[in-house]
């Protein structure tokens, strides 16, 4: 996969919470997990393009190693959706086998790029 589609893949996934979120309770829990999600699927997005910008093969690593975290961090969000009821597990499924995908895809380039 080249960084173009890395990218576009990581811009589907926030598009995706995005669309994901409209459907969560209005409860507390609901819009907790709604604002933590946002921020940290966009974020995979976003930290994604700024490392493939990344000016030394140093701030590449670095860099990844936000999206690891963000990627990872999403992956919990969704889980504790599915887990929490707060969704069908249907509605979730793809998305957090996605969002596995892409933690898994980042934490082995930050290993190939680091060594």
């Amino acid at each position: 996969m080249n960084q173009e589609e890395l990218k576009e893949r990581c811009k589907v996934l926030a598009l995706r919470v995005m669309s994901l979120i409209d459907h969560l309770p209005k409860s507390v829990q609901g819009r907790v997990v709604a604002d933590q999600i946002m921020r940290s699927a966009s974020s995979v997005a976003a930290k994604t393009r700024a490392a493939c910008r990344a000016r030394s093969k140093a701030e590449f690593v670095a860099k990844l190693s936000i999206v690891v975290e963000e990627a990872d961090e999403t992956v919990l969000w969704l889980e504790l959706i599915q887990d929490g009821k707060l969704l069908p597990e249907n509605r979730v499924g793809n998305l957090l086998e996605e969002a596995n995908e892409i933690t898994a895809i980042m934490v082995a380039s930050r290993k190939t790029d680091s060594s």
